[in-house]
This record gives C-alpha cells, structure tokens and sequence, in this order.
C-alpha cells in the first residue's frame, strides 16, 4: 500500500502511469480564433 503498489494512486505516480485510480486527463478541444471574430 505504497510507491510500489500499481493499484494506488500513489504507486502509479511513483510508477507513472494511469489507470483506474489514476485516470488520464483529457485534453480540452479549443475553438479555433477566427470563429469567434466574425
């Protein structure tokens, strides 16, 4: 139940990947500039 287990959300820090405790985060869609100066 530390760095070295996967299955926490701190193991995965440690370990550095995602998961279920550690979902990735989902890059925001942006619109693009020139449709909001028309």
């Amino acid at each position: 139940m530390g760095k070295g287990d996967r299955r926490t959300k701190r193991g995965k820090i440690f370990q550095g990947t995602t998961g279920k405790y550690r979902p990735k985060k989902k890059k925001k869609t942006t619109k693009p500039a020139n449709a909001e100066n028309k």
